[in-house]
């Protein structure tokens, strides 16, 4: 039994305020298995559609990025240029590059000679009014290293062509030089006699006989190329000196230090290192590979080629 009054209604009030908190729990409890029976946990409801038909929830994706040598996200390393292959141009076909008389010391062999472009650095050397009065059949070829009349050969050198034997009348004949690239290093003009034998022949028309030596004058136009070296100074790996420079101070020709190698030595002339083989096609190696002897010399002249 409950006592009236002030007291009495809040404890009242209090049981009827539990009684309610009570009932809404209650409640809810009621209410929570009832929605947790459509859940997949326990096995009823939509989610418990057959696996043939779920479709899942596609997850995030990240594109992989790349980290370049400055540290930027997101941008591939840039891979380098390619060389462009260097280039020399020919000298224009039928270019007259050298022209002259040969006359022997006696007197006896006398003919003209030219030598032309062909466009493609090879050279045709042009023979035109030979006559001889020597009793063996004579024959021209050019050397780089000049003998003497009356010395014998033993190297024929470029563009060995036989001029023809005894004969009143002047006659024309031509020879390829073959790819000789800048043919100014072949300084000499040699006549020879090419008699078979030295049987009944004097001593000095005897086989290989030099005849007569003539120097040979080039005017060669010098060849445009995209290989231009500039000397950026000595470095490490490129401690040597130029030696030769071209008519317009580029330099020409470089001694190599010791400890010298390609890369830096192409890099000390602003060139790249395949251009400096490209110039130097016999050094010593291959396949990018080569090497640098010292107090040898290198090509840096395109023309010289």
């Amino acid at each position: 039994m409950f006592r009236r009054g002030k007291t009495g209604r809040a404890d009242a009030a209090g049981t009827s305020r539990f009684a309610r908190r009570v009932l809404a729990v209650s409640g809810a409890a009621l209410v929570v298995p009832a929605l947790l029976t459509g859940c997949a946990l326990f096995g009823g409801g939509p989610a418990a559609m057959p696996s043939h038909t779920k479709h899942a929830t596609p997850k995030a994706t990240r594109t992989p990025t790349s980290t370049t040598a400055t540290g930027a996200i997101g941008t591939a390393t840039p891979s380098a240029a390619p060389v462009p292959p260097a280039t020399l141009t020919p000298v224009p076909q039928g270019t007259v590059v050298a022209e002259g008389d040969v006359a022997s010391p006696k007197g006896s062999i006398h003919f003209h000679y030219r030598m032309v472009s062909n466009g493609n650095n090879t050279y045709t050397a042009e023979y035109s009014g030979f006559t001889s009065t020597v009793p063996v059949p004579v024959s021209v070829t050019l050397l780089e290293i000049p003998p003497s009349v009356g010395d014998g050969l033993t190297f024929h050198g470029v563009g060995d062509h036989p001029l023809g034997g005894p004969t009143n009348a002047a006659t024309a004949s031509t020879a390829l030089l073959g790819d000789v690239g800048q043919p100014s290093y072949l300084g000499t003009l040699v006549t020879y006699s090419s008699a078979p034998s030295a049987d009944g022949v004097p001593v000095e028309l005897g086989p290989d006989k030099v005849l007569a030596v003539e120097s040979i004058h080039w005017s060669v136009p010098v060849r445009p190329s995209n290989v231009h070296p500039v000397d950026g100074g000595a470095r490490p790996g490129a401690n040597g000196s130029v030696t030769a420079t071209t008519a317009s101070g580029a330099p020409k020709r470089y001694a190599i230090a010791q400890g010298d190698n390609p890369t830096d030595v192409a890099a000390r002339f602003g060139i790249p290192t395949e251009y400096l083989l490209w110039l130097n096609p016999d050094l010593p190696g291959d396949g990018g590979n080569q090497f640098l002897y010292a107090s040898t010399s290198l090509n840096l002249d395109p023309d010289s080629l």
